[in-house]
């Protein structure tokens, strides 16, 4: 049922400012100084202690993945082949920006089974079925 009351006129208010065009360049924002809001630095320039801290992270991303080890999960069985811890190359293998490692596996329970570059983290669901083997110096 409609209502008997009238509508207020909203003449009070000033207008709304108008949104500029995408890279319109306005008088009142300063333009950047920098092409890209968020400039990429580069992990080579870090400090030692971040960069130990980033490399362990990695390592409990990885976990007890290590060529020739054997884990399972719920997507199947899998032998590790490579690890590739280099942040531009796994970036290529992965087709992902923020790529810093990658694994090359093979389904163990395919026999056409193709290797491939996974990125997934270590998790609970994922049990390892056989260590890789230790290789000696010598």
């Amino acid at each position: 049922m409609p209502s008997m009351t009238a509508v207020p006129t909203l003449t009070t208010r000033p207008p709304l400012p108008k949104r500029p065009v995408p890279h319109e360049r306005t008088p009142d924002r300063p333009t950047p100084t920098t092409p890209r809001p968020h400039p990429r630095t580069a992990h080579t320039t870090a400090d030692p202690t971040t960069l130990e801290a980033l490399r362990r992270v990695v390592d409990g991303q990885i976990g007890p993945r290590q060529p020739g080890a054997i884990y399972q999960n719920v997507d199947g069985a899998f032998e590790v082949l490579s690890v590739v811890r280099d942040p531009e190359q796994a970036r290529g293998l992965l087709g992902r920006r923020c790529a810093q490692w990658a694994v090359i596996v093979r389904d163990v329970l395919r026999a056409d089974g193709e290797p491939f570059a996974v990125g997934s983290v270590w998790t609970t669901s994922d049990h390892l079925v056989r260590e890789a083997a230790v290789r000696c110096a010598g």
